[in-house]
């Protein structure tokens, strides 16, 4: 990441035909941003895990996790078609949203905050230089859109669609046209075309599960929360809960105290919260959504001004965007 990554020092809201710069330094005492895709993120924790020679069993089907509130809790897994099973200290369930391991905590002691949004995103993968050195999010009667990238020669792009929308329903010629008319400034800016070599299309969704712990199991990153992307923290968040719990289970090994695992979930959740919060504001105020009034697009749009014009806001907005701190 620190050799390949992407520094960003600010993102740009549009909106109105104008674009904003939010510098982040200058608003947060120095706080930058990088990019590096997720993707990279997992061959290089692979990597790491081959190269310091721990197990590692790709391709796993788990079946179960049991005794969570004995000593020893078990996982139950299948690979090449034979069962096995492991007992261990702690069980972190790090398997995203669809996994298994938030289903062993007790029905009766879930909550789940949930919030399904009436849109989602597609996006694309172009072999086209970024048409901007920061992202900007824009937000149009048309509806939102989002210029990314992937690195100095590759652009990540997005648009809103409606729900059920198949990626396969837009030709390159229609999505670039779309891109355009979202992002079209009154300084004759435009974004820049370039060949398409992916799309996909992203559901939206806000979800809570509270308690974040359960005797010996602790959920990590989108087996716990998940935000929509429109703010970026769905992965600095998951990384947040581990760095959180290793520092834990690292205190737990080597003094035997277990206050920090005990307070693992308490001290995550805050945090939690509040990414589910700018994520949610910033989905709201940069798409259109079907019930929108007049009254309420002006009052978004408001809200918008206010972020951009005042030195407060911008500083709220920018310390938000850069990352809320680790209990």
């Amino acid at each position: 990441m620190d050799r390949e990554g992407l520094l960003h020092e600010g993102v740009e809201l549009l909106f109105e035909g104008q674009r904003h710069p939010i510098d982040f330094p200058s608003l947060t005492s120095g706080r930058r941003v990088m990019i590096y895709a997720q993707t990279e993120i997992c061959k290089d924790l692979i990597a790491l895990q081959l190269r310091q020679g721990d197990p590692l069993l790709l391709d796993t089907e788990v079946l179960g996790i049991q005794d969570i509130s004995s000593s020893k809790p078990s996982v139950r897994y299948r690979v090449r078609g034979e069962e096995h099973e492991l007992r261990c200290d702690y069980v972190a369930g790090c398997d995203g949203f669809w996994g298994i391991s938030r289903q062993a905590i007790p029905a009766d002691i879930s909550r789940v905050y949930e919030r399904v949004y009436p849109f989602s995103w597609l996006g694309i993968m172009a072999n086209v230089a970024p048409s901007s050195e920061d992202l900007i999010y824009a937000r149009h009667d048309r509806g939102f859109a989002l210029l990314s990238m992937r690195s100095p020669t590759i652009s990540r792009n997005y648009i809103q669609v409606a729900n059920e929308t198949q990626a396969e329903s837009w030709s390159d010629q229609a999505i670039w046209d779309e891109l355009e008319a979202r992002t079209r400034t009154t300084d004759g800016w435009k974004v820049q075309r370039g060949p398409i070599t992916s799309k996909s299309v992203t559901p939206m969704r806000s979800f809570v599960h509270e308690p974040m712990q359960y005797h010996r199991l602790f959920l990590a990153g989108d087996a716990a929360h998940i935000v929509p992307p429109t703010g970026a923290k769905g992965l600095n968040l998951a990384v947040g809960d581990v760095v959180v719990l290793a520092e834990a289970l690292k205190r737990k090994h080597k003094n035997g105290e277990e206050d920090l695992l005990a307070t693992y979930g308490e001290r995550c959740i805050k945090r939690v919260w509040q990414a589910e919060r700018f994520s949610y504001d910033m989905t709201n105020l940069l798409h259109t959504h079907p019930e929108s009034t007049e009254f309420s697009r002006r009052i978004e749009l408001a809200r918008l001004e206010r972020i951009v014009s005042t030195q407060s806001a911008r500083s709220d907005f920018a310390l938000a965007y850069t990352g809320f701190p680790l209990e």
